[in-house]
């Protein structure tokens, strides 16, 4: 059993990327940014300012998360209800990065994440795997791409889904979220000391994973 630990910000590939390999290297894929997506729809669908963190504290003993994989495919439900891409919205990312920093909405979904590590070789992305949630992964790698890069792939990414949005607003929103989750005092979106950083801004998808393959086959004997 090993583990992967993908941290980096938002836009770099991590989910698009660790689905892939967690394919190609038949283990368990964990979307944790998901998780907090999913608080903060919570917190967005019951107007709750996602800066009143009294108020989305206490919003947690209402709210059940379920982590579930179907055919492969994790889904997470809330309160029994699958959200699918509604928490993929950018006011749901603005959302998601604010409750992220509550350190009791961080120590809420900790133990669900680690529950599916003790039993699976995981590939887990997110911004603080490498530094709090699996410090002992045998794998760390921080993957990351200039901001332009990263607001591009998100903008072309929700078009493509049929979002009414613009690249300006795309931009915006994720420069607030680079300073909001890197800055935060709890667990901050930040390289772990022994993380191996790699831009893959100048990459297209398969070199991305095969960078990354390259990286696991040096530490990991599979």
């Amino acid at each position: 059993m090993f583990h992967i630990a993908l941290d980096g910000p938002s836009g770099a590939g991590k989910s698009t990327v660790a689905k892939e390999l967690a394919k190609r290297l038949n283990i368990i894929y964990v979307d944790t940014g998901a998780l907090y997506r999913t608080i903060g729809y919570y917190a967005f669908s019951h107007s709750i300012s996602k800066d009143d963190n009294a108020a989305v504290i206490a919003s947690l003993e209402k709210i059940k998360i379920e982590m579930v994989y179907e055919n492969g495919v994790q889904k997470v439900y809330l309160n029994g209800e699958d959200l699918g891409d509604r928490i993929r919205l950018p006011e749901i990312s603005m959302y998601a990065s604010a409750v992220s920093a509550i350190p009791e909405v961080r120590r809420f979904l900790l133990g669900t994440q680690r529950d599916i590590a003790k039993v699976n070789s995981v590939i887990m992305d997110g911004r603080d795997i490498g530094t709090v949630i699996l410090p002992n992964a045998e794998v760390k790698i921080f993957l990351t791409a200039s901001l332009e890069t990263r607001a591009k792939r998100r903008y072309e990414e929700l078009i493509a889904k049929g979002k009414s949005v613009t690249y300006e607003d795309v931009y915006d929103d994720m420069f607030v979220r680079d300073n909001n989750d890197s800055s935060r005092a709890e667990a901050p979106a930040i390289p772990a000391d022994d993380a191996i950083i790699l831009d893959n801004s100048e990459l297209d998808f398969e070199q991305s994973i095969q960078a990354i393959l390259a990286i696991v086959n040096e530490k990991i004997s599979l």
